[in-house]
Parts: C-alpha cells; sequence; structure tokens
C-alpha cells in the first residue's frame, strides 16, 4: 500500500499542475479541496454503518484539526517544482526530502512517532539519493536551477510532516474523517489566501474550468483522498524509513513513466539517477 501510495501521489502531482496551468494555482487548490470534500463525505454518508469508514470517535486535540494547510505549501512547492524541472527531477527531489523528514522523526520521534536507532546505512542512503538528483540535474540536457530542486525537497518534508500530522488524527477519528477534515481545513485556508492575495486572478481562472475536461477538474482532488486515507493506514504501521522508502520508489518510478508518456522527457541520466536513487533506498530498508 506505501508503494501504491507513492505512484499515485506522482500522478496527483500531474493533475495538480496541470489544472494549475490551465487556470490559477490558487484556484486549481480550491478545486482539489472542494472535490476532496465532496468525495469523502459522500463516502462516509454512504457507509454510515460500516466501522471501517466510520469507527468510533474519540474527542482529539484542537491542534491536529488543521492538517490541510500543510498541503496548501506542498501543492504550491510541487506546482513551481514540476514545472521547473519535469516529473523525474522534482519527485527524486521530493522523496530525498521525504527521507530526510523520516529519519528527522524516527530520531527525534517528533509528531508522536515511534523514536528508533539510526545507522550508517540509513546515512549512506540519504547521500546516495543526493547524489542521484545531482546527477540527474547536472546531465539531463536542460538547465535546471537548484533554487526550484530545493523547493521540491520542501514539498517532500512537508508532505511526511503532514502524513504523521493527519495519521495521528484518524487514529481519534478515522482514516475517512480525518481526510476530510483535511481538505475542510485547505479549503478555508486557501479562501482567505486567495481572497486576501489573488482574488481577482482566481475567479479568473475558475472561470476557465468549464473548458476543461472533467477528469483534470476532479483528478487531483480525487486522488488526494487516496493519498491522505492510504497514508493515514500505513504510517502508524511502519517504521518512518520503510514508509517512506516504500512511498519513495512507487513515485520515482511513476514519474519516470509519467515524463516519458506526457512530457517526452526521459533521458538517460534521469534514467540512471533514479535507478541509483532506488539503489540508496534500497540500502536503508533493513535498518
Amino acid at each position: 500500500m506505501a508503494f501504491l501510495t507513492g505512484a499515485v501521489i506522482s500522478v496527483m502531482v500531474i493533475f495538480n499542475t496541470e489544472l494549475g496551468e490551465a487556470t490559477t494555482n490558487s484556484a486549481s487548490i480550491l478545486v482539489n479541496q472542494a472535490v476532496g470534500i465532496i468525495t469523502l463525505s459522500a463516502i462516509i454518508v454512504a457507509f454510515r454503518n460500516d466501522r471501517t469508514v466510520n469507527p468510533e470517535r474519540r474527542k482529539a486535540p484542537w491542534q491536529l484539526w488543521f492538517g490541510g494547510l500543510f498541503g496548501l505549501v506542498v501543492i504550491t512547492c510541487n506546482y513551481f517544482s514540476v514545472r521547473a524541472t519535469g516529473a523525474t527531477i522534482a519527485m527524486a527531489a521530493a522523496v530525498f526530502g521525504q527521507c530526510l523528514a523520516g529519519t528527522v522523526l524516527d530520531i527525534t520521534g517528533w509528531m508522536w512517532m515511534e523514536r528508533r536507532r539510526i545507522g550508517g546505512r540509513r546515512i549512506a542512503s540519504l547521500a546516495i539519493t543526493a547524489l542521484s538528483i545531482a546527477i540527474m540535474m547536472l546531465f539531463s540536457g536542460e538547465e535546471i536551477r537548484t533554487g526550484y530542486a530545493l523547493i521540491a525537497v520542501l514539498a517532500g518534508v512537508i508532505t511526511m510532516v503532514q502524513m504523521a500530522y493527519n495519521s495521528r488524527f484518524a487514529s481519534y477519528k478515522g482514516a475517512f474523517f480525518s481526510a476530510r477534515q483535511n481538505v475542510v481545513s485547505g479549503l478555508i485556508g486557501i479562501t482567505l489566501f486567495a481572497l486576501i492575495t489573488r482574488p481577482e486572478a482566481t475567479i479568473e481562472g475558475l472561470s476557465r474550468l468549464p473548458q476543461l475536461p472533467l477528469i483534470t477538474i476532479i483528478g487531483g482532488g480525487v486522488l488526494a483522498c487516496v493519498v491522505v486515507v492510504s497514508s493515514n493506514t500505513v504510517i502508524p504501521r511502519l517504521p518512518g524509513a520503510v514508509s517512506s522508502v516504500m512511498m519513495s520508489a512507487g513515485q520515482i518510478l511513476m514519474a519516470a513513466i509519467l515524463d516519458w508518456a506526457l512530457y517526452s522527457r526521459l533521458y538517460p541520466s534521469l534514467i540512471a539517477g533514479s535507478m541509483l536513487m532506488l539503489a540508496g533506498l534500497a540500502i536503508s530498508w533493513r535498518e
């Protein structure tokens, strides 16, 4: 499930980027959150008697109700990094960020994760993944600005933190309720942000929606629901290293496929860098 979650993340990022380019970034986030609320609410109502979908809910601390605010930053970072570097490099950099964050969570026990001892394998894995990104950037045949790669790393770090945060909330409320609250808080956050900073551009972007295919409009929002629910299920059951490794592998492989299929961008350096990164991730698997 962790591997498939990673693959879905890459597809979701492409949907979000395409919708953002067709409208505006703030309009695409608004649409994604609204689609997520409708999708998850429909599932919760349809399976209201199913204890898997609607387990008994406990009172959760107030600070766990705002997971969607993390997602606003992640979507924005992904939007700019994918446009500037392509799916493979953006996802590889995000993977490095996820692995780095997973390591920090394991060492510190932050975000309610179980503390685990880190050995040399994990450090070597991080070094190899960083090297693989450098290879992709230096030999891709395109001018890749380091700043956008760092933005992608930030997206990966925040993604892992958000998953740990949401999984904690899910332990009180259930995976589906947690996922819905995630998009509810995200919708409130992006609405306030758009009204304050870019009201006219956001409205103009939303006006373009009728011209777009339905799959482009709803794809990112629906897949975001899948990612949040599945990560809420996976994160509490796996060490941070294992979950980040498996999700990362899924992201990298799917990103390479998407770069080839959608953008005809699959250089030997991207293949070599992807294989090196997978090897680096495998090193930390048994630690």
